[in-house]
């Protein structure tokens, strides 16, 4: 299948079966979607209905059983287990709900974290301290996370995010963990990034207040897309 330029993700046909002793459990049946770059896109769904195995897949943690998947113009659908975290790494920034930062670590060295390959440590300080800025927090560079409130908490993963400029930015329920005021500024800080940057913005969640600030809805029910 050819990809349409202004396509960041195409998405054709995935099935996913996980076996679980003698059952088989079908999480993808022949799902398909395309999302354009620079879009910000909400993947909505009860659980059980396939959402989490879409997310593993457009984030590279995982493969599809069958089916293709391009991201950025790359196929992926086959790629080995090395092959995967390399392009993860490059084209795939993850901000999730319990943040997942290093406890021991400073904020700067947290978001060093995606750059442990490349070259320079120089380089890498100045992208990790530029990062840090353009979230807000260049005075939190030095602190550790049980120094930081939860949005500052999670301003640290969106930096560590967008430190390799990735093609999508995979927030997965990133307000769940936070109080409302902190969740609305997260989200605004999220939409900032892809309006400045053009970063493509793929909102997993539960919330339909989240999901409102999206440009596209895709529900996704039993292994297959609904409605978008």
């Amino acid at each position: 299948m050819d990809q349409p330029d202004d396509s960041v993700i195409v998405a054709h046909n995935l099935t996913k079966i996980y076996k679980m002793g003698e059952v088989e459990v079908h999480a993808l049946r022949g799902l398909s979607l395309k999302i354009t770059r620079g879009d910000v896109v909400a993947i909505m769904g009860p659980s059980g209905s396939g959402k989490s195995t879409l997310m593993n897949i457009i984030g590279c943690l995982d493969r599809p059983s069958s089916g293709e998947y391009i991201l950025d113009g790359e196929r992926v659908s086959d790629l080995t287990d090395d092959q995967l975290a390399s392009i993860r790494n490059k084209k795939v920034g993850f901000v999730f709900q319990s943040f997942n930062l290093l406890p021991r670590a400073s904020a700067l060295d947290n978001v060093e974290l995606p750059m442990r390959y490349t070259p320079g440590l120089r380089t890498r300080k100045a992208r990790a301290q530029a990062a840090l800025d353009a979230v807000g927090l260049s005075d939190r560079m030095t602190h550790r996370p049980n120094e930081l409130s939860g949005g500052q908490q999670q301003r640290v993963a969106i930096a560590r995010a967008l430190v390799n400029e990735p093609a999508i930015i995979l927030a997965d329920e990133p307000t769940g963990n936070l109080d409302s005021k902190s969740g609305a500024e997260i989200i605004e800080l999220l939409l900032s990034l892809n309006r400045e940057r053009g970063t493509t913005l793929i909102l997993v969640t539960h919330d339909p207040g989240v999901a409102a600030h999206s440009r596209r809805i895709i529900q996704i029910r039993d292994g297959v897309v609904v409605e978008e």
